[in-house]
């Protein structure tokens, strides 16, 4: 089951990390010029392996970025469902959603990195107890943005007659991505709550025995698999010619190595025309939307080389 040529969406996906609030709002603006859907941050108190280098704080960025734009949708990869008590996480979701316009996506997932977990003194646990938090956290948030009274008592949330107005703008809600191929604790959650599966840089070498493993999950689910649209996230090699090209992929080499960053595996590598083909074959294969980020953080000349060469014959 696929979306046989569904209208693609196209992101980028920039951590925030090492930016001024003027190079990141600098940024965010050309990438809302240039044409692109969407932009999206990382949810973490700190760049994974980079505690001292400068790095905002997700919602407070996101809100800073869509209060400064008019078209561009803001969202996360992934947000932690640990950093933030359920029920307020639906109150900054609803607002933002609401202040924006409706350009909010909503990416969530239940937290990667142990090590800010504990030093935060936030929850961790085990893959099993993690993944229950972010199905409470999944439901509570769906609950609350129906704007009726909710009761929710779980294992890990718990709220109390409790509201959440207003509602966010976009019926019935803003999108829900959720994003990993693990056939054990994340493909039913998106089976029974997702409105996209993203998947990561490292599912791209296996996303095609995932998604056959998603369908059965739907099926379980009583779900149509089509009502799931399938998002890539993926490092973007390109450049006008053999020469830049060869100089974006030494520099994917050295900022992206090994089977994890998938940059290889998911194939978008080439000049224009080679991500144009690749890409509607993946469309082909059922892939709606195509999150990038970039060898060289979003350099504007890589950024315009897509959008001016790529965007128009897709669109």
């Amino acid at each position: 089951m696929s979306h046989p040529l569904a209208a693609p969406t196209f992101g980028i996906y920039l951590p925030q990390v090492a930016f001024s609030a003027q190079d990141y709002l600098d940024r965010a603006l050309i990438i809302e010029e240039l044409g692109y859907d969407a932009l999206w941050l990382y949810d973490h108190l700190y760049s994974p392996g980079m505690p001292t280098k400068d790095s905002f704080e997700a919602m407070t960025l996101a809100s800073f970025v869509l209060a400064q734009t008019s078209r561009l949708r803001v969202g996360h990869l992934v947000t932690a469902a640990g950093f933030r008590n359920a029920a307020v996480l639906a109150k900054i979701f609803a607002t933002m959603d609401v202040l924006s316009g409706g350009r909010l996506e909503i990416g969530i997932g239940s937290g990667s990195i142990p090590d800010e977990h504990a030093q935060a003194g936030l929850p961790f646990g085990k893959a099993s107890e993690r993944s229950a938090r972010l199905d409470e956290t999944v439901q509570v948030l769906l609950a609350l943005f129906s704007g009726e009274e909710v009761t929710f008592h779980g294992d890990q949330v718990r709220i109390d007659g409790l509201q959440t107005l207003p509602r966010p703008l976009q019926s019935p809600h803003p999108p829900i991505h959720i994003g990993g191929i693990g056939p054990r604790f994340t493909l039913p959650l998106v089976a029974k709550y997702a409105d996209v599966w993203s998947i990561p840089t490292y599912g791209l070498a296996t996303w095609r025995e995932a998604k056959a493993e998603l369908e059965r999950f739907c099926e379980h689910q009583g779900r149509d698999p089509k009502e799931i649209r399938i998002s890539h996230e993926a490092v973007l090699v390109t450049g006008r010619n053999d020469e830049e090209l060869a100089a974006a992929k030494a520099l994917a080499d050295r900022r992206h190595p090994g089977e994890g960053w998938g940059v290889y595996e998911g194939g978008y590598v080439g000049t224009p025309n080679q991500i144009v083909e690749h890409i509607g074959a993946m469309q082909e294969e059922g892939v709606t939307d195509f999150i990038f980020f970039t060898p060289d953080r979003a350099d504007p000349e890589t950024l315009a080389t897509f959008a001016l060469e790529v965007l128009p014959q897709l669109r």
